[in-house]
């Protein structure tokens, strides 16, 4: 049993010295990188558009040749050259009988949700298309992915008669435009995926959320927290963990919803810094054992702030209106499953260990202060005082 109890301590440090590593080397911590690529049409032409964020670019090309952190765009257009060559062998259109060909016509900096990206328009010449786009016009998209396993592109096709979206990442780099494509179930279908992978690579959701379950655990005393007993009963500590994650879930909901419906816009430079400090907040609230604030209450009241970097994604893909509340709703149902598939793991784990100073002094006391100073880190790179760290 004591063997048991060890192991189950060793696999339990490991995930949590794994999650620790992942968020150190990455400092922005919310989520992937995303690209945005829209396919319309102007004067009976097929436009292709490409929004790249500079940061990305800056992985494959070194752009911040002063090494001050920043990326301006002068730094941008002298490598111009070497990026479009670059674009146009990673972003390719074809149809069944030939590869496309691209005209730029435009090229310019732009600004989304996570800061500057570069923006390209080319003109698409292919046999069979517009009309015939649904025969099986195909993107494919290579950028990235090599340097970013996480990157994903964000596809919005936005054609006179027929609109649709798609998400392209290293497993599922093609996307054939068909008449299905605006089907209901294949968006919420598609939504539901990105949505599941968007809160297991958003480590600061993670922890948040982790931080607001450490603990259901242990019983309340007047004490300090290393001496709360272990709850006895598992309903005890399901139910606190239902309240944190029922009051997380309808939080997030609200302001997800209303940011992508544009009745409410924050700005990202506010909304990334308090997720992060968020986090700080959850992880601290830990350590103040009988003065701790109500774990439901903070769930909600941050659940609020981590709906509005949940909107970010989608509201930078701008999908048309038909389909908006169905991705809205994929997307959602996806964060939840995630959640869910997260709290799975965790529970049997942390009630394993609930009984020992392993839990106490390692998970609660050094996990809740090592999530602290990371949340403190990404506050301060968010708020951009510690640019190049």
């Amino acid at each position: 049993m004591t063997s048991n109890i060890r192991n189950t301590c060793a696999n339990f440090w490991v995930c949590v010295l794994i999650l620790v590593t992942i968020s150190c080397g990455n400092a922005q911590a919310h989520s992937s990188s995303n690209s945005y690529i829209t396919l319309s049409t102007h004067n009976e032409a097929i436009v292709l558009r490409a929004d790249i964020n500079l940061r990305d670019i800056d992985l494959v090309f070194d752009l911040d040749q002063n090494k001050d952190g920043k990326i301006s765009w002068g730094e941008t257009l002298s490598k111009t050259a070497e990026i479009k060559i670059w674009l146009e062998q990673g972003i390719q259109l074809s149809t069944i009988s030939q590869k496309c060909s691209l005209v730029e016509i435009n090229i310019k900096a732009s600004d989304h949700a996570d800061g500057t990206y570069l923006s390209v328009e080319w003109t698409v010449s292919c046999v069979g298309a517009p009309k015939d786009w649904q025969s099986g016009l195909a993107l494919r998209y290579d950028l990235m992915f090599d340097q970013d396993n996480l990157h994903r592109a964000l596809v919005k096709i936005d054609f006179p008669d027929s609109q649709s979206s798609a998400i392209l990442s290293p497993d599922r780099p093609v996307f054939t435009l068909t008449k299905a494509n605006g089907a209901m179930f294949d968006v919420l279908a598609r939504y539901v995926v990105e949505g599941v992978w968007h809160i297991w690579i958003g480590v600061d959701h993670i922890l948040f959320l982790l931080s607001l379950l450490i603990l259901a655990f242990l019983e309340p005393t007047r004490k300090s927290v290393i001496q709360w007993p272990a709850v006895k009963k598992a309903k005890t500590a399901v139910l606190d963990v239902l309240a944190v994650v029922t009051a997380f879930t309808l939080a997030h909901s609200i302001t997800l919803g209303l940011t992508i419906f544009k009745w409410i816009e924050p700005s990202a430079d506010f909304i990334e810094p308090a997720i992060a400090l968020s986090v700080v907040a959850a992880a601290l609230n830990n350590l103040l054992g009988w003065a701790a604030l109500r774990r439901w209450q903070l769930a909600f009241v941050f659940g609020l702030v981590h709906g509005f970097g949940f909107a970010n994604v989608l509201v930078d893909l701008g999908l048309p209106s038909d389909q908006l509340a169905l991705a809205l709703g994929g997307f959602n149902l996806g964060v939840e499953l995630g959640q869910i598939a997260i709290v799975l793991v965790f529970l049997p784990l942390a009630w394993s260990l609930r009984h020992t100073i392993f839990y106490r002094w390692v998970v609660v006391v050094a996990g809740s202060l090592t999530i602290a100073v990371l949340g403190i880190i990404w506050t301060l790179q968010r708020t951009g005082m510690l640019n190049g760290f």
